[in-house]
């Protein structure tokens, strides 16, 4: 057991390649399955905390669904951005390693490295 959890979709070769690096470095982190299980507002958020960004820094821009849920509008504040991630999952980065106390995005696999040590 490992006080990490990934935000993981085992369709995407980044989040594949970072699970695969966590458990080579003894780490068996909670897999999220977050398309299905998508995180809360409140874990959103302190994930946010934790990576020292700001909600928009995580999305996937180029996902029909960024459109489609009007996250281009630059006038969305950061509560609405964190409320369209959890109605709309696929637009949140992938992979996303967090524990308690740290955070990092799996892009590439080798940034969670950092966080694992």
């Amino acid at each position: 057991m490992s006080d990490f959890s990934i935000l993981h979709n085992p369709r995407c070769s980044k989040s594949r390649q970072t699970l695969e690096l966590l458990q080579e470095n003894g780490v068996e982190p909670t897999i999220v399955k977050y398309l299905e299980t998508p995180p809360s507002e409140h874990e959103i958020r302190n994930i946010v905390k934790l990576l020292g960004v700001s909600p928009r820094d995580i999305l996937r821009k180029k996902e029909a669904e960024y459109k489609e849920a009007g996250l281009d509008n630059a006038d969305l504040n950061d509560d609405q951005v964190i409320s369209l991630m959890v109605q709309y999952p696929k637009v949140i980065e992938r992979p996303i390693v967090y524990s308690g106390k740290a955070a990092a995005v799996g892009r590439p696999p080798e940034n969670v490295l950092n966080i694992i040590k």
